[in-house]
């Protein structure tokens, strides 16, 4: 039997929050050596969960790289004269081809989370310890599997799929055709439906690991994306009347407040902390890249169209000064400043902004008002305006207004509307409420309407149909050409 050097796998499992666990390999390691106890179990998955947040001498998948693609590469978020990055502007003004190395890097940080998964997976079953505790490190493994395929099916399309760790380093052994769409999602379902049986929670020191409702939302953005509504609506009323304890947050603040962290809002987060990885690695670089100090200095992320994304919030509505900041106070002066032009704020800092680096604020992945909206959506598409689907809507934009949450208020409540008014005004609140959140450009591409939002910024307006994907990246075709045919317009 092959060794199988699972470097990748062991140098991931560094200071990572959710799990408490810090595991520094000094050497390669084999299979054969590795997985032998329930602790070497718990430390394969722990490097599954690393690949979405850490990634040495790189911006971490969900730390920001994913962003270029999901945010940047949408509407309402451009690269500022901070971004050196050709490549990034290349994105931002929706020039990028197949050399792009954003591209390239998502796809290899997507797969290299996969491969750990499919290792944990295949390894798993072998150790000794409690069979509870593997069969939920496998289903663990199974919802991190499944996410990121649901990732890589919305930016590439069909995606090779590969479920095994590789037997081989010979290149032809490495080679995976493009499956179908529908064969990508097809396993993506099977995946979160054997992570249903996940808890529903965990210890205090393990929060941030997936649950069962975890996979329940995520299987109920699954449904969304494919238009399946009744499975969109099971899934969602699952999540909403599981016993799970999810709410809003009576705040929008605190949705991204540190002290608020896996509160009851968030269904499933990638876990930041300051400085996780240590050095040569990274985690969030958000702050860093949207606040470059206390000066008139653009920073690398910046709103596209300040009338088209900060100036549409109402008079009261608090999502607006959360998510884009045109003030901030200076922690070391006391000065109260006043942006040029209005800087992202969600994962900026507010406790450390003379220290503006892999701050400790976690990207949220699903949230429950994600699901109040998707509900909503499925609803509407499927039986029209109805009062819940009205009344669903309408808690989002309550919170958002500062107002009680499950009280009627007539000052901020839609009403009467026709199925599509609805549609459009729940486009318009989820266009309000998940600003810099991953979900923008899958929103818009779900909708169809990727080519007429984009093209109302000048600054991207060569957007095209084409951009309803990401190409293949061409490093991947260059090993199989045939296998990996690009994507129509690159």
């Amino acid at each position: 039997m092959k060794k199988i050097i699972l470097t990748s796998l062991l140098s991931a499992v560094l200071l990572v929050s959710c799990t408490e666990l810090e595991v520094t390999p000094t050497s390669f390691i084999t299979k054969e050596n590795f997985f032998k106890t329930q602790d070497d179990a718990v430390a394969s998955v722990t490097a599954v969960y690393a690949s979405l947040n850490i990634d040495p001498g790189e911006q971490s998948l969900f730390g920001r790289n994913l962003y270029f693609l999901t945010d940047m590469g949408a509407d309402y978020a451009a690269a500022g004269v901070s971004a050196t990055n050709p490549q990034v502007r290349a994105i931002s003004s929706l020039t990028h081809d197949a050399t792009s190395d954003r591209v390239q890097l998502a796809w290899k940080q997507i797969y290299n989370g996969i491969n750990r998964a499919n290792v944990a997976i295949d390894n798993i079953p072998k150790v000794t310890g409690s069979d509870v505790v593997k069969t939920r490190l496998i289903n663990e493994a199974k919802f991190i599997r499944g996410l990121l395929y649901f990732q890589a099916v919305r930016l590439w399309g069909g995606v090779p799929i590969v479920l095994h760790e590789p037997t081989s380093i010979n290149v032809e052994n490495l080679k995976g055709p493009r499956a179908t769409v529908d064969a990508v999602y097809t396993q993506i379902i099977k995946d979160l439906t054997d992570a249903e049986s996940l808890p529903a929670t965990y210890a205090a020191n393990e929060a941030g690991r997936a649950t069962s409702g975890a996979a329940k939302a995520i299987l109920a953005k699954v449904y969304l994306t494919r238009k399946d509504w009744p499975n969109a609506i099971l899934k969602s009323r699952e999540v909403i009347n599981g016993g799970y304890g999810y709410a809003l947050f009576e705040s929008f603040q605190d949705i991204f407040t540190k002290t608020k962290k896996n509160g009851k809002e968030h269904i499933f987060s990638v876990q930041f902390e300051p400085n996780q990885a240590g050095n040569g690695s990274s985690g969030s670089t958000f702050q860093s890249t949207s606040f470059t100090g206390f000066t008139a200095t653009e920073p690398a992320d910046i709103i596209s169209d300040v009338a088209l994304f900060y100036d549409i919030y109402a008079t009261g509505d608090t999502r607006r000064d959360v998510s884009y900041k045109k003030q901030l106070l200076n922690p070391a002066t006391g000065t109260l400043y006043t942006f040029p032009k209005p800087i992202f704020g969600k994962y900026l800092d507010v406790t450390n902004l003379a220290a503006p680096t892999n701050v400790a604020i976690n990207f949220p992945i699903i949230r429950y008002a994600d699901i109040l909206l998707s509900l909503a959506e499925a609803i509407n598409e499927r039986d029209g305006a109805t009062l819940e689907a009205h009344e669903l809507v309408n808690q989002v934009r309550r919170r958002a207004f500062a107002k009680p949450i499950l009280t009627p208020d007539l000052t901020v409540d839609l009403v009467g509307l026709t199925a599509v008014q609805l549609r459009e005004a729940i486009r318009e609140e989820r266009k309000k409420e998940f600003v810099q959140e991953g979900q923008r450009w899958f929103d818009l591409v779900r909708w169809g309407t990727l080519v007429t939002e984009v093209k109302k910024v000048t600054a991207k307006n060569t957007v095209s149909a084409r951009n309803n994907l990401y190409p293949i990246p061409q490093s991947e075709r260059n090993i199989d050409p045939v296998g990996l045919p690009q994507n129509e317009g690159y």
